[in-house]
């Protein structure tokens, strides 16, 4: 069974400090146990127009879709995501089971 990925790219509202918002969420992440991983980066290197101002890319693995469920459901993801919407300008979500053509080397 393919690991299923959740997928978040956004850009902030101006004002938010988004060291704050990152660790809200390492926190939320760290006490939900059907969150297999978590990885997060801001880009550096695109060109603006390609980018169409989103800044940052969060990503969540979990074993499995249900997992992810859970993990939508789970009381601490609901608290967090009333807050995260509030600091967001723009959002594409995509939530897909994971294709693996190359495992990194041993």
């Amino acid at each position: 069974m393919a690991e299923f990925k959740h997928l978040v790219v956004v850009k902030f509202k101006e004002e938010v400090v988004v060291d704050e918002i990152v660790k809200g969420m390492e926190k939320l992440v760290s006490e939900i146990d059907a969150v297999k991983s978590f990885e997060w980066g801001q880009d550096i290197e695109s060109q603006e127009m390609l980018t169409q101002g989103f800044t940052h890319a969060f990503l969540m693995t979990f074993k499995t879709k249900e997992d992810f469920t859970a993990f939508l459901g789970h009381p601490k993801h609901v608290e967090f995501s009333a807050t995260f919407s509030t600091v967001i300008d723009k959002i594409v979500l995509l939530d897909f089971p994971a294709v693996l053509t190359k495992s990194p080397p041993a």
